[in-house]
């Protein structure tokens, strides 16, 4: 595999405007094979003031500690940079995040310089397209601290003999532990603190025009603001899996519910009607 070495992080708006001019180019078929290059970044470290700001808006406190969803922040442009090589099959807009896992091993600090590494990996076919996953893992010294599998979905038209993905176990709406309301800027306010400035998360009009009647909620957003629920409860060494669903349309109101289940827990987000945003699972059992 090759690993090229980046010594800075990937300007996301300039990856971001090459993606909207490559995009008539890519036309993959079913079968199209990834690019194999790996990407590492070394000596990454964590702004304060960014990290404060990821906190209040996912519903994090203030610890030594690193959210167990931060991480993905810091290796978030690699995996565009990945995303809009030119080798790359699929175009960017238009990815649908289907389900992310999260294994932390240890506890990563706010003083820990990271290194992280990302690929791609297992296309397979979906009844509904292609999938693929960008893997990440990352570093503290020679010790690994946290992996990650993003799962994206290229919609291609139905293929009904695809095997159809194992799913996390439901949690049925109704008796939320928590409901949230959801303000309208917080795709815009989420785009900022993260860099995934997808236009379906910035505006009414350019959600529009991908098919949605207004701006729909970051997945990860959703991911971190449910496991700030679990914050002082998740162990060191835990793993967290998601399944997104519906879109979370904003403004809205989320009912957030949790269940025991086998080493961990259970939980969901459903809209006030009952519809699924999200379902997942976390365990004190690392995968």
């Amino acid at each position: 595999m090759p690993t090229e070495e980046l010594t800075e992080s990937p300007n996301l708006g300039a990856l971001y405007l090459k993606a909207a001019g490559t995009a008539p180019l890519r036309r993959a078929g079913r079968d199209a094979g990834l690019p194999d290059t790996e990407y590492v970044r070394s000596g990454i470290t964590v702004d304060r003031d960014h990290l404060a700001e990821y906190n209040r808006l996912c519903g994090f406190g203030t610890r030594d500690e690193l959210p167990i969803t931060y991480p993905h922040i810091t290796s978030f442009p690699l995996a565009v940079r990945l995303m809009t090589d030119r080798d790359f099959p699929f175009p960017l807009v238009g990815l649908v995040h289907v389900a992310n896992r999260i294994t932390r091993y240890h506890h990563v600090l706010v003083t820990d310089p990271m290194t992280q590494r990302v690929r791609l990996a297992n296309p397979r076919r979906h009844p509904k397209g292609r999938q693929f996953d960008v893997i990440t893992e990352t570093s503290v010294g020679d010790r690994l601290v946290w992996t990650e599998t993003s799962t994206y979905l290229r919609r291609s038209g139905s293929d009904e003999s695809a095997p159809r993905p194992e799913g996390v176990s439901e949690v049925a709406a109704g008796t939320p532990t928590a409901t949230w309301r959801l303000p309208a800027n917080l795709g815009r306010r989420y785009a900022a603190v993260s860099g995934d400035r997808n236009p379906i998360h910035l505006s009414p009009l350019t959600a529009k025009a991908f098919g949605f009647p207004r701006t729909i909620a970051h997945g990860m957003w959703s991911k971190a603001r449910c496991l700030a629920t679990f914050e002082g409860r998740l162990p060191e060494a835990c793993s967290v899996e998601v399944e997104f669903a519906k879109p979370v349309l904003l403004p809205s109101r989320v009912d957030f519910t949790e269940r025991p289940g086998g080493s961990g827990k259970l939980f969901a987000l459903h809209s006030a009607s009952g519809k699924p945003h999200l379902k997942g699972r976390w365990s004190s059992e690392p995968e």
